[in-house]
């Protein structure tokens, strides 16, 4: 509701006193801000426009900016990036009742504190709109509209590939893309070759197959995906940090399955949305107590690592060559 507000203050200029933009997926919030930075300023040049930065920022300054009525134009915008505002006590709010109509105060921050003052002085006054990670749907749809606007198309299950194959922010899939749009030049569908290809590989990709092969048995595969990571200029030790990591998301995946939507497991965790129906369908591989035995193993390898008890490279490889016997859900 509040993004779809967002989007109808830009198309029809109709704007707010005050807007805060935050929350974990920044290609969007950096979308938005260009958006309403332009929709104010209308056409018009940057004379009008003033942005700060950091929380060292004068108070009055930008009280002094704000004041300042447009120069031959119906809007003067003022955005604040990562102001810190929104995370610590402040009189902020005592000034913003006052400042001039013609005035937009944009913030953009990383994170808030919904019991600020500040906080619920925009919500109720203004509009404070959280950009977080769309969900599998939407990120398809993004996808699909990117390839489309540059002549191409893709399956759905392509699709779903890819999103599992890179790494899960907007931006960093908008650049895989273009990556994938300008190695298909002159054909019209993208396909998972394609993407083998040219993609940069996501780590957390190598663990699944990883994990995969172990639960099939499939030794020779397992330690291929090992040596692929190891080319990857990942160390055994990083590796043995994201098994750790991949374990513990098992399980907790493993907890709540059932209980919690998709959109829901991917927020309560911190993982991607488009991701949680392959960590359900791979917890689903073992057992509650054979991911908490390898969890523990994962731990009592790091200790023989720091004791000096064996090699990094000695230790992961053990370890790998023992999810082999985890072949039973």
């Amino acid at each position: 509701m509040l993004m779809k507000q967002l989007k109808e203050d830009i198309k029809g200029r109709s704007f707010h006193p005050v807007y805060l933009l935050y929350g974990e997926e920044r290609y969007l919030v950096r979308q938005y801000k260009e958006l309403l930075k332009q929709a104010v300023l209308d056409g018009g040049d940057e004379m009008n426009y003033t942005g700060f930065e950091g929380s060292g920022v004068n108070l009055l300054e930008v009280e002094e900016i704000a004041d300042t009525l447009p120069f031959f134009h119906d809007y003067r915008i003022v955005i604040w990036e990562e102001s810190g505002l929104f995370k610590s006590a402040n009189d902020f709010t005592e000034y913003l009742p006052q400042m001039p109509d013609t005035t937009i105060l944009l913030f953009v921050e990383k994170a808030v504190d919904k019991r600020n003052k500040l906080y619920k002085y925009v919500q109720k006054n203004g509009l404070a709109v959280e950009m977080a990670a769309m969900n599998t749907a939407d990120t398809k749809k993004f996808v699909a509209m990117k390839l489309r606007d540059s002549g191409r198309k893709i399956r759905e299950s392509t699709a779903q590939y890819f999103l599992e194959q890179v790494e899960g922010s907007l931006n960093n899939i908008e650049n895989e893309l273009e990556k994938l749009i300008a190695y298909t030049y002159g054909r019209e569908e993208i396909t998972k070759e394609d993407i083998d290809a040219v993609c940069s590989v996501q780590v957390t990709g190598q663990m699944f197959k990883m994990l995969d092969a172990a639960a099939a048995g499939q030794k020779q595969e397992l330690m291929q995906y090992y040596h692929d990571l190891l080319e990857l200029k990942e160390s055994p030790m990083s590796i043995l940090y994201l098994l750790t990591r991949h374990f513990n998301i098992l399980l907790q995946v493993k907890a709540v399955s059932g209980s919690l939507s998709k959109q829901e497991t991917a927020k309560k965790i911190g993982i991607p949305p488009f991701s949680v129906g392959k960590y359900q369908a791979q917890c689903r591989r073992f057992t509650r107590e054979r991911l908490k035995e390898m969890l523990q193993l994962c731990v009592n390898t790091e200790f023989d690592f720091k004791q000096g008890r064996l090699s990094d490279r000695i230790g992961v490889e053990m370890l790998l060559v023992t999810l082999l016997d985890s072949r039973h859900a």
